[in-house]
């Protein structure tokens, strides 16, 4: 792929990622890395009397996954890098129980042309295994740099 070709991609559907576990201590390094210590995602006895009948991932960290899922479903051009340059629209639709699985789908709405470059704008949604509702949707604009000359 090209940078040219990028432009190509308008419309296209990525596809889905394979599953990833949402374990408990992937909740309680995140818990720890952001400060977040909220009793629905560590507390088990506390959660499982709670709203979601057990402990739930912080719907941040499921954003947070689209960084190492993406690259499943987008490779870049040679010595290209995508830059992530904000997220809109984002919605937590259900929760994602500890323990569950969870895929990412992306689909490319528009391609802008930036120089040699290009400004990627996808809907995501991450799926959970066995559900039908999605657990998060969201808009990513990204930016595919080129390689510096």
């Amino acid at each position: 792929m090209t940078a040219s070709d990028l432009l190509a991609l308008a419309g296209r559907d990525l596809g889905v990622t394979g599953w990833l576990e949402v374990t408990s201590s992937m909740v309680r390094r995140f818990a720890e890395l952001t400060g977040d210590h909220q009793w629905i995602h560590l507390d088990a006895d506390r959660a499982a009397a709670g709203p979601f009948g057990r402990p739930v991932a912080h719907g941040l960290l499921t954003l947070s996954l689209v960084g190492g899922l993406l690259p499943q479903l987008f490779v870049p051009p040679p010595g290209h890098v995508v830059v992530n340059e904000g997220l809109a629209q984002v919605r937590f639709v259900t929760p994602v129980p500890v323990g569950s699985r969870v895929r990412l789908g992306a689909v490319i709405r528009s391609v802008d042309q930036l120089g040699p470059g290009a400004r990627l704008h996808l809907a995501l949604r991450f799926e959970l295994l066995g559900q039908r509702v999605p657990a998060c949707l969201a808009l990513l604009r990204a930016r595919c740099v080129p390689p510096a000359p």
